[in-house]
């Protein structure tokens, strides 16, 4: 039995998922000022303030520190002559077997935010479903897709 899948994802992944987080935040800003604003207006129970302060002092921490470094941690994958395997998750992780053989196509994809970051993601189809690696820098990304696609082509001349 296979210990758990060696490769890591690109540790610059962590910059992005932290302005993913800045974003998320920005958002919860806007209804807890609302909130805040409308509790103030209306002469609400004015104890709801420091509250929604702690909670959005909670939600940074939680979603720019805690999680990004967490998920980090987690994502893990391994790319070997018969299987890809895959592994991420928070709180509960999943392992995944992709068999060679059942790989129909491997594309990789980079969106602005990775494109800064030299960082793509290589997807890969299967009949079943679409598998995704994230965050990997960009010559590992290319490496990966043409490798891939080489051992998945192997594994249909066997069959």
């Amino acid at each position: 039995m296979n210990g758990e899948p060696r490769k890591k994802i690109s540790e610059r992944a962590l910059s992005v998922w932290r302005i993913y987080g800045i974003i998320g935040l920005a958002v919860s800003f806007a209804v807890f000022a609302a909130a805040t604003v409308l509790i103030i207006i209306f002469d609400g129970p004015k104890w709801i303030i420091p509250i929604l302060i702690l909670l959005f002092i909670g939600e940074g921490y939680l979603f720019l520190f805690f999680i990004p470094r967490l998920r980090w941690r987690r994502w893990r994958y391994e790319v070997r002559e018969q299987e890809i395997e895959i592994q991420h998750g928070l709180f509960t992780v999943k392992r995944t077997l992709i068999p060679m053989i059942r790989v129909q196509h491997v594309d990789s994809k980079q969106g602005p935010l990775f494109k800064k970051y030299k960082l793509a993601s290589v997807t890969i189809s299967t009949a079943a479903a679409v598998h995704e690696i994230p965050a990997l820098d960009e010559e590992e990304a290319e490496e990966l897709r043409y490798s891939i696609s080489r051992l998945a082509r192997v594994a249909d001349d066997d069959v």
